[in-house]
This record gives structure tokens, sequence and C-alpha cells, in this order.
């Protein structure tokens, strides 16, 4: 999942952190043993760049915002900005990481001509994306979502401008996919809010209702959501009038209708849950506890939460931010933005980290993005600098124990 993919109702789109300099890569194996010394060599996983093919049309600098991977295909979405900063929709797959194809993009919108893809998922080997554009009187995000059919095009599935803008809009975010469907975090002037849909052909919004909602307990907030093999997952924090620096929070749904809310233990510093995914038959939850990032695992229905490991302070302090989460066949892996640099970190058991080494320093400063996607073997690492989309293809380090 890319930094920047949350779009806010203004002119400019809503950031994770508003300057990210770098990006961290964790990886936490599936043995979940005891926690261990964490040794001082770093990891390399042997990093290998890809070049993206420019899809046809008017030729531009790629613009990556996001990476997906299931049922044996890749996917990498995001733009084509022109010399004159003019954008259009750019998506690509692949069956093996190394060898990439442009996908055809049909719009059915004038927006939907310009957008950048910014948040991507797949079930079935199909992909569908969130899509946006700034525009109109006063310069709000046009939010369309895009799916692909059978045939391999990927075509906007536009929506009226209340669905996902108005008066009561914050931000669209992520978009996961499962056995149920397809579901979209995001917030409302409300508070924490999902649009649901069975066929990414139009999708529902949920919002202002029990208990997605803020209410006497605190002001919530969804940041990311995860498929489990009965509904989904949200996750994300509630902050209450006497605890301003919230509390991790996780919702829970067979529907994307109906929700159920669990706050995580208040005894613990406060804190958030930024990213979720399925690893195996748990799930694991990233997000600040206290000044630094730690986390929590949980049953494959999302109960039963314990707090995991703590990242090291090399990993960023206060304003380090979870950019991407991914499962892989021995763990799960995470990018993490810091000011200070990248770095890579390992754990097979979710307390005594190792370092990882990443392909490149990502320089810092405004519109910089990194996503992150993986299987059982590999990891493809996706990161825009500005300057340029750059993607990259590893095998993943973690095996189950």
């Amino acid at each position: 999942m890319p930094i920047d993919t949350l779009w806010g109702m203004s002119a400019q789109r809503v950031r994770v952190g508003s300057a990210v300099a770098a990006a961290t890569v964790v990886l936490l194996a599936g043995c979940w043993s005891a926690p261990q010394a964490a040794p001082a060599a770093p990891l390399r996983p042997g990093w290998q760049a890809v070049t993206l093919p420019v899809p046809p049309g008017t030729p531009g600098r790629l613009l990556l915002r996001d990476v997906a991977q299931c049922g044996g295909r890749w996917f990498a979405v995001g733009a084509v900005a022109d010399a004159a900063g003019a954008t259009r929709p750019a998506a690509w797959s692949s069956p093996d990481t190394a060898t990439w194809t442009p996908l055809r993009l049909t719009a059915r919108s004038a927006y939907g001509a310009e957008n950048v893809l910014t948040a991507a998922a797949c079930r079935n080997g199909l992909l569908a994306a969130v899509g946006a554009k700034s525009g109109g009187v006063h310069g709000n995000p046009r939010i369309s979502t895009w799916r692909q059919l059978a045939d391999g095009t990927a075509v906007e599935v536009p929506a009226e401008f209340e669905v996902f803008g108005g008066p009561d809009a914050v931000n669209v975010g992520r978009i996961a996919g499962g056995p149920a469907g397809w579901l979209i975090a995001g917030n409302r002037g409300t508070g924490a809010a999902v649009w649901s849909s069975a066929d990414a052909t139009e999708f529902q919004l949920v919002s202002g209702v029990a208990p997605l909602a803020s209410d006497a307990a605190g002001r919530s907030w969804a940041a990311d959501a995860a498929a489990t093999a009965s509904g989904w997952v949200l996750v994300g924090s509630l902050r209450s009038p006497g605890r301003p620096g919230g509390d991790p929070a996780v919702w829970t749904s067979p529907d994307g209708r109906a929700w159920q809310r669990r706050v995580l233990p208040d005894a613990a510093p406060p804190g958030d849950l930024q990213r979720v995914v399925a690893v195996g038959d748990r799930l694991v939850g990233l997000g600040r506890r206290g000044d630094s990032l730690a986390a929590w695992t949980a049953g494959p229905e999302g109960a039963q939460w314990r707090p995991g490991g703590s990242l090291p302070a090399a990993a960023g302090g206060p304003t380090a931010q979870v950019a991407a989460l991914a499962s892989t066949g021995g763990g799960v892996a995470a990018v993490v933005s810091t000011p200070t640099g990248v770095t890579g970190w390992f754990s097979p058991d979710a307390g005594g980290w190792s370092a990882v080494e990443v392909p490149r320093p990502l320089p810092g400063g405004a519109d910089r993005s990194v996503a992150l996607a993986g299987s059982a073997d590999r990891l493809v690492l996706a990161a825009d600098d500005a300057e340029g989309g750059s993607l990259w293809t590893a095998q993943a380090p973690g095996r189950p124990g």
C-alpha cells in the first residue's frame, strides 16, 4: 500500500505521513515462538530491479502507488504522468514477478480517464482498485473504483459523488478482496466507515452506524481491512476523551454491513493499528504502541488479540508509520516509513528483530510512496520518489518454523 493512498476531501491527498523519508522492511515469521536475540548481520533477500513497460498512449513518467498478489497473479497500479503533469490510470500484471504486461483500462468518466490508481487488491486472480482525480469547483478528489473483467480488461465503475464524497467525506483508503467479495476502508464525518461489494460492480457505503461510528466511548478511525474465512476484519483506533493518544481498535463482520468492535487492552500505552494481514491461520496487525511500532496477533477470525514485540528504536520513533503489510509463506513483511533512512528488519517470533537489506535508499520529501506484496516465496516492492516509479522483486526470507 502506498504511503499517499488516502484521499481526503480537499484539493490535496491526505497522507499517512506528511514527509516520508524512508521505508523499513519487517518480516514476522510463522513460528510464533519465544523471543530470540536479533543477529547483527543483515539479511539480504537479493532484490532485483524490474522494468515496467510504459502502457500504450502518450509517453510519460510512471507513477507507482500499490501492488497486490493472489491466485498466481501479481498486479501493480498507478498512473502515467506526461510532461505537463496530466495523468492517466495505469496497471500491470505478471505471472512470475519478472515479466509484466500493461492492462487495458477503459474509463467511463472524464475524471476516470485522469485517475491515479492508489489502492489495489485481488480476488481469484482478478484485480480491483481505487482511483481518484481532484476536480470540480472545490478541487475535491473524485473517487472511482475499477474492476478487472474475465478478458483481462480493467474497467472504471463510476459512482455518484456522495458515495465516496459529499459533505461528510473524510478519506477513502485501502481495498481488500476475499471470499465475501470486496471491502474498502475509510472514514466519514461520523467516524470509521467501509464500502462493501460482492462483485466490485457497485460499492455500498456503510457509515454512521454502531459500532463503526464514533460514540460516547470515543472517536473511531479505520485504517485497513483484511478478509477472513467468514467475513472481514477492520483495524484502526478509538480515541476516548480521557485517552487522547487513542487505543488500537478492531472491528469484525460476516458481511461488511453488521459489525462488532473490540478495543484492545487499555493497560498498554496509547496506540493504534495501521495495517492488518492474514498470515496462515493468524491475523497480524502492526501499529503504534507508545513511542514505537509494535505487532498484535489474533486467531483467524479476529478474536483474542495479544500484543507482539515492538520494533527497535532504529526502526523509527514516534513519527514512524506503517506503509504496507504483506503475507509470505513464512510470515509477514512490512514497509515502515521513517524520517531517517531505509532500514530493514526480520523476526521469526515477533520478539527479536534482525536487519533486512532493502534495494536502495529511498529519498524523503513530499509525494513519495512505498508498497509491498508477498506470496509464499516472493516479495514485490514498489517505490515512487517523485522522479519515477521503481519495482523490485526478491525471494521472501521468511519460512515457517
